[in-house]
C-alpha cells in the first residue's frame, strides 16, 4: 500500500494560520531617517520556514499567505510590532 503524502485539514489551517502571524511580525526602527525604518522580519523568517516545510504541495499557498500578511500588517494598524 502507497503512503499518502498528505496532510490533514487541520495542519494545514493551523500553519495558515501561523504564518498569518508570522508575516506580521515587523521591526521598526525608532528615531530613523534611513530609508528602511521598517523592515519585515516575520516575512524573511517565514519564507525560511516555508523553504524547510515537510509537505511541498502547498508551497505556492503559503507564499501567497505571508505576503498578503506582511502587506496588510504594514498597511493597517494589525500584526507584532518590535521597536528598536
Amino acid at each position: 500500500m502507497a503512503q499518502s503524502n498528505m496532510e490533514p485539514d487541520s495542519t494545514f489551517f493551523l500553519k495558515i494560520v501561523m504564518y498569518m502571524i508570522i508575516g506580521s511580525v515587523w521591526l521598526y526602527f525608532d528615531g530613523s531617517s534611513a530609508l528602511w525604518r521598517a523592515v519585515p522580519v516575520g516575512l524573511v523568517v517565514g519564507l525560511l520556514f516555508v523553504q524547510h516545510d515537510h509537505f511541498a504541495i502547498d508551497r505556492k499557498i503559503e507564499y501567497a499567505v505571508l505576503l498578503v500578511s506582511a502587506v496588510l500588517s504594514y498597511a493597517l494598524p494589525v500584526g507584532v510590532a518590535i521597536v528598536i
